[in-house]
């Protein structure tokens, strides 16, 4: 049963990797979300390093990975801490947190009962840490029932932005990802490329900075259109959905291999990885669902500048201005913050026994109800 204020916290450290997320939310009977404070913390030096070794096989993996789990548990707790000072709640007044972890792999593209994805935490460390029940694993579920284990917002945006027209969520993290909300029919959701996370290993490889702040590198560059063409050309775009993607996929490697035997500037190869977030987007947006009437954008590429000027330019060209396009803030919700929130109603979810999967999203065999439980 829930505590009579259904009270969650959603914590969400995505594969941009530059830190913590946290929100208190309160969760009506019905699933509806209401956001009622945040913190946003960032990773130290030390651990978004330990974390970003962990993207690519190393020496000592299990020890090192340990030690990362742990360092992440604690960085959450102190985070929950902090949100519960700020919001002036007990660790008692909490109904659960709700963990994501950090994605270190994710190959759910293998044979069935092969694939697996591993978000590394110690939700057992964070549950002693806080005195707060804690829900996390909430992937493996899905996987084991033959789905990609993402994504998995969609079944918390169809349950939070639906209305009655034809929307669609586009979720700009470090990875990008779509869902669909149709007027009339089944939710779909998928992943369709990289958001920030090409940007942003770039920029890191070039200049020693973690982003790109409002695409300003981005905007001394011009678009390369042949290293363009040649990054759109990778299967993953053009494969159907169900699909999901990460840094297994793609990586600074990844991009080195179209680039080692061209002659392009480095803000030239920035602002072509502006393009191809976009493009890739947009492409799949027109796939499949050019019937969208509003595109509700989130995620901290909401925040960049040049990308969403870059998106609504492109957008009006291609649904000849028919398309609305807005940011989480048109319905209340910081764009930064819509994750978090995600991951405090999947933690109600579990808690309510609701299946919170959708398998036309994920291609599951089923409905199933996800994350497992670490009891304070």
């Amino acid at each position: 049963m829930n505590k009579p204020q259904s009270l969650y916290i959603g914590l969400m450290s995505g594969t941009s990797l530059d830190g913590i997320d946290a929100v208190l939310a309160q969760i009506e009977a019905s699933g509806e979300a209401c956001l009622l404070n945040y913190v946003s913390t960032p990773f130290s030096a030390e651990l978004r390093k330990a974390l970003l070794d962990l993207q690519s096989p190393g020496q000592n993996e299990i020890h090192r990975e340990n030690q990362a789990a742990n360092a992440l548990a604690t960085a959450y707790a102190d985070t929950v801490h902090q949100l519960l000072a700020k919001a002036k709640v007990s660790p008692a007044e909490i109904s659960a947190i709700g963990a994501h972890g950090q994605t270190i792999r994710h190959q759910a593209d293998l044979s069935h009962h092969l694939a697996y994805t591993h978000q590394t935490l110690n939700p057992a460390l964070l549950a002693e840490l806080t005195g707060i029940d804690v829900i996390a694993d909430f992937r493996s579920r899905d996987l084991a029932a033959g789905g990609h284990g993402a994504p998995l917002v969609p079944a918390f945006h169809a349950q939070q932005f639906t209305a009655n027209k034809s929307i669609a969520v586009l979720n700009l993290g470090g990875i990008a990802n779509l869902t669909l909300l149709p007027k009339d029919g089944e939710v779909k959701g998928f992943d369709c490329g990289p958001g920030n996370m090409l940007m942003d290993a770039w920029i890191a490889d070039q200049q020693g900075h973690t982003f790109d702040e409002n695409g300003a590198w981005a905007l001394q560059g011009e678009v390369n259109q042949a290293l363009l063409e040649k990054l759109l050309a990778d299967p993953f775009f053009a494969k159907a959905p169900p699909k999901s993607t990460g840094r297994d996929d793609f990586h600074l490697a990844w991009l080195q291999k179209h680039i080692d035997a061209e002659n392009i500037n480095a803000e030239d190869i920035q602002a072509t990885l502006l393009h191809l977030t976009v493009n890739s987007a947009l492409q799949a947006l027109v796939r499949h669902a050019p019937q969208t009437q509003t595109l509700i954008v989130c995620g901290g590429g909401a925040r960049n500048i040049a990308l969403l000027d870059l998106f609504k330019s492109r957008a009006n060209e291609v649904f000849k201005k028919s398309l609305e396009i807005v940011t989480s803030d048109a319905l209340g919700i910081d764009p930064q913050l819509v994750e978090g929130l995600a991951f405090a109603w999947l933690a109600w979810a579990h808690k309510e026994k609701r299946p919170a999967n959708l398998p036309a999203v994920t291609g599951a065999k089923g409905p199933r109800i996800l994350g497992a439980c670490y009891p304070a």
